[in-house]
């Protein structure tokens, strides 16, 4: 069952988030900034992150990038980490891939400045995922790195026309949502990710002391579900953090 969400910064301007979430809104996703500069940061973000929370909505984070190199795609990562520090989210932490300038440079350069911001979230303990449209994703993003991280697609009207898998998608542009003065962002989500990421210790919640066993049964070789999907992003992050030494990828795919 899809899960409503929606996605804010600061051209919402200060949202009654009780309003929202007594509308039927389960979650949203904070623009935290843009860019490698620490003035970069979204003016609402700390205002958007304090009242959600309040209101017991679950929050996710995204970061526009304007990287130009995978180096400044890390600087992006460590400024967006700096404004996560001390905070616990329940969906992923979005690398925004917008800029036609980005896209003008090709598929490899776009896969390179991806990895580079998620892996450095991933290295830092965070859920890392990609933001984007239909149309650039097929363009630009190999279909390695769209299965890798948590993937976000905008595209708007009745359906999304992406044939892999992916976990959110952003449908409009022009919702209207009680306690918000004009529009938002509108989200579905398919991916249980606030349990994947509490239960994982991701985004600044504590792992357990010790990994529960996986379930894996039904799984196939080269299966491209959400749900193995899933599995296998989790299981990357734990093999960077040094908590498994599965050759996983010869056993999943």
């Amino acid at each position: 069952m899809a899960v409503k969400l929606i996605d804010v910064s600061e051209w919402q301007g200060s949202i009654d988030y009780e309003k929202v979430k007594a509308s039927g809104i389960k979650g949203v996703i904070i623009r935290a900034g843009y860019g490698k500069y620490d003035y970069q940061k979204d003016k609402f973000f700390e205002q958007n992150y304090t009242k959600a929370k309040a209101a017991g909505l679950d929050c996710g984070v995204y970061w526009y990038s304007y990287a130009d190199s995978t180096t400044s795609a890390i600087e992006e990562a460590r400024v967006c980490m700096k404004a996560l520090k001390g905070k616990k989210f329940e969906y992923p932490i979005y690398f925004d891939l917008e800029e036609q300038s980005q896209f003008s440079r090709g598929r490899a350069f776009c896969d390179s400045i991806v990895k580079a911001f998620c892996g450095e979230l991933e290295k830092n303990g965070y859920f890392a995922g990609l933001y984007i449209s239909r149309s650039p994703l097929q363009t630009y993003i190999s279909s390695d790195v769209a299965n890798r991280y948590a993937l976000w697609i905008a595209e708007y009207g009745s359906r999304c026309n992406y044939n892999g898998s992916y976990g959110m998608w952003q449908y409009s542009s022009t919702g209207r949502v009680n306690g918000i003065n004009g529009n938002v962002d509108m989200d579905e989500c398919y991916v249980d990710y606030p349990k994947i990421i509490k239960e994982g210790g991701f985004n600044g919640y504590t792992k357990a002391s010790q990994l529960k066993a996986l379930d894996t049964k039904g799984l196939k070789y080269n299966d491209k579900s959400i749900a193995v999907l899933a599995l296998k992003q989790l299981m990357y992050i734990a093999k960077a953090k040094g908590w498994i030494k599965s050759n996983f990828k010869n056993d999943y795919g």
